[in-house]
C-alpha cells in the first residue's frame, strides 16, 4: 500500500459517507409536522453561509490520489483514519439527532406546538449535534479532497453561518423554556464539546 492508495480509499469512503449523510434527511421517517408556534427567519442566512462553505471545499478540489499533505505513509495512514473516523462520527451525530428531534426537526429555526426541549442522546454531548456533524463532514471532505487554504476558508464561513443559526434557534428556545434552557446551556456546549 502506498500514500496514493490510502488517499484514494479515504476519498471513496468519505464520498460513501456523503450518500449516508444525505440519506438521513431524504429517507428519514417523516412524522406529521407539528404546527409552528414561532419562527426565526434570520436562520436562513446561516443556512446559506453553511451551504456556501461546502461549495468552497469542493472548489478546492484536488484529484485523488493527490495528497492533502506530504509526510510519508505513516502520516497518510493516520490522517486517513482520522478523516474516516470523523466522517463516521459525524453521520452518527446527525442520525441520532434527527431521530431524537422527531417531528420537531426543521430546516429553519422554529418552535412548534407542544415543543419539548431535547437533551438526550447526542444532545447530552452538544446542544446542536446536527451542526457538529455538518462541521465534521465539512472537515472530513476537506481532508479527503480539498486543498488546505480552501478548507480553512470553508470552516471559517461555516462557523459564521452556524453561529447565526445557533443564536437564532437558541433565542426561540430561551423564550420557550426559560430557566430550563439556561440550565441546559450552562451544562452543555453549543457545537464543539469543551470549546463552544
Amino acid at each position: 500500500m502506498n500514500e496514493q492508495t490510502v488517499q484514494l480509499v479515504v476519498f471513496i469512503i468519505v464520498m460513501a459517507c456523503w450518500f449516508c449523510f444525505a440519506g438521513i434527511f431524504i429517507f428519514r421517517k417523516k412524522p406529521p409536522s407539528a404546527p409552528t408556534r414561532k419562527r426565526e427567519g434570520v436562520s436562513i442566512l446561516g443556512i446559506a453561509l453553511q451551504g456556501f462553505s461546502y461549495s468552497i471545499v469542493w472548489l478546492g478540489w484536488r484529484r485523488p490520489p493527490a495528497l492533502f499533505i506530504e509526510g510519508g505513509l505513516p502520516l497518510q495512514l493516520a490522517l486517513g483514519l482520522l478523516t474516516i473516523a470523523l466522517a463516521l462520527v459525524s453521520i452518527w451525530m446527525v442520525l441520532s439527532a434527527v431521530r431524537a428531534l422527531g417531528k420537531q426537526w426543521s430546516l429553519t429555526a422554529r418552535v412548534t406546538e407542544g415543543h419539548k426541549l431535547v437533551v438526550e442522546g447526542p444532545y447530552n454531548i452538544v446542544r446542536n449535534p446536527i451542526y457538529t456533524g455538518m462541521l465534521g463532514m465539512l472537515i472530513a471532505t476537506g481532508l479527503a479532497l480539498s486543498r488546505w487554504p480552501f478548507l480553512l476558508i470553508a470552516v471559517f464561513i461555516f462557523l459564521i453561518g452556524t453561529i447565526i443559526r445557533v443564536r437564532s434557534e437558541e433565542k426561540l428556545l430561551r423564550d420557550a423554556f426559560g430557566p430550563e434552557f439556561e440550565a441546559y446551556s450552562a451544562r452543555v456546549h453549543a457545537i464543539i464539546p469543551g470549546l463552544y
